[in-house]
């Protein structure tokens, strides 16, 4: 799937759950709603954009979900 498609979506998943009290609680919702329904390459593929292009385009909320909870996305 195209990075851009994948980025928009994260941040979409990020809006719905930045509005969380709890910040902790909602980086990791974002990465076990990501978990849940994404499939495993389209994961990999987040990842790899986060780690390589620092995350270009991800909201700050989802790009520290993923980098603080990556092993629960790979």
């Amino acid at each position: 799937m195209n990075i851009e498609q994948l980025v928009t979506m994260a941040n979409q998943i990020g809006t719905f759950f930045k509005s969380s009290p709890d910040t902790a609680q909602a980086k990791k919702d974002i990465v076990m709603h990501i978990k849940r329904f994404w499939a495993l390459t389209m994961r990999l593929q987040l990842l790899e954009h986060t780690q390589s292009n620092a995350g270009a385009g991800l909201e700050p909320l989802v790009k520290e979900a993923i980098l603080e909870h990556q092993a629960l996305l790979a």
